[in-house]
Parts: structure tokens; C-alpha cells; sequence
């Protein structure tokens, strides 16, 4: 575990014990990890995280046509 010192303003501590109460929190560094792993979930996004990236394996490695056109496929289907 990494600690560290941060320096927090008057809004943002008030935005950590709210966040704190309203989840049950233990303490602040607790709220923070939390305010942490939800930006992460929305702005990161899926493509960033590993499962998301052992999903992509998986599916690369089934079997697959490769088309380089729209008509190519239209072809095979009819």
C-alpha cells in the first residue's frame, strides 16, 4: 500500500465526508479509493481494463471469416 500526503481544499474535504457518510465509510482514504475507482470505471472505460482485454483475446481467438468488404460478405451468405 502506497500512502501519501494530499492536500485537500474546503470543498473537496466536504465532498470526502459525504461521500464517507453516505457509503459507511471507515474513514476519509477509504472514500477517496472509492471517488478513485468510480472515475476510473467511467472515464477509463472497459477497453482499458484487463478482463476487457481477456475478453478480446478470447474472441480472437475463435474461428472467424475475414471479409474486406461488404460485398465479399454478401457473397458467402447467398
Amino acid at each position: 500500500m502506497v500512502q501519501a500526503i494530499v492536500s485537500l481544499g474546503e470543498y473537496e474535504d466536504r465532498i470526502l465526508t459525504i461521500v464517507k457518510g453516505k457509503y459507511g465509510f471507515k474513514n476519509k482514504s477509504d472514500a477517496m479509493n472509492f471517488v478513485i475507482d468510480k472515475f476510473e470505471q467511467e472515464l477509463l472505460g472497459p477497453e482499458l481494463r484487463p478482463e476487457y482485454l481477456e475478453k478480446l483475446t478470447k474472441i480472437r481467438k475463435g474461428k472467424y471469416i475475414k471479409f474486406n468488404s461488404i460485398n465479399e460478405l454478401r457473397k458467402s451468405t447467398s
